[in-house]
């Protein structure tokens, strides 16, 4: 599952920032408990996975390492936002390390998959509000693009 605008929402910092993305204001939000807003359906569907005995990965766009003058390593409030959307019991999550940062969504989250695959699993479904969140290889059995008329990531 992806994050933003897949799992959490951030609707509530675009209508803040009058729907104009500011890089400096998203950095802020999205390492503050306010970014813990679960959407409804991805969090049923999570509890019905993990009900089920699906292991349930999150593979997100967030920076995830540092680079040095430049990002925050935002894994730790991206955990502790996902635990108090009631996201819990998750078997990992992939924020963007520093070495791709400024690569392809689509390189970068294909990557994540191939890590998943390595550690056995099998990618049954990918959930996602951008192609750039289901699209390279390895690809899930099922990909499901969700909407966003907000914004778009190539």
């Amino acid at each position: 599952m992806d994050i933003d605008e897949t799992t959490l929402s951030g609707y509530c910092e675009m209508r803040r920032e009058d729907f104009h993305y500011d890089g400096k204001a998203f950095n802020a939000w999205v390492v503050s408990e306010e970014a813990s807003v679960a959407i409804p359906g991805a969090k049923r569907l999570f509890d019905e996975a993990r009900h089920l005995g699906v292991t349930v990965f999150f593979i997100t766009g967030r920076d995830g390492a540092t680079e040095p003058g430049k990002t925050v390593d935002q894994t730790a409030q991206t955990a502790h936002n996902l635990k108090l959307a009631g996201f819990d019991g998750y078997g990992g999550l992939y924020l963007r390390p520093a070495d791709m940062l400024h690569g392809k969504t689509i390189a970068y989250k294909s990557a994540m998959r191939e890590k998943i695959i390595a550690q056995g699993y099998r990618i049954v479904m990918s959930i996602g509000d951008q192609w750039s969140d289901l699209l390279g290889a390895p690809q899930a059995t099922v990909s499901v693009k969700l909407p966003n008329p907000m914004y778009f990531i190539p």
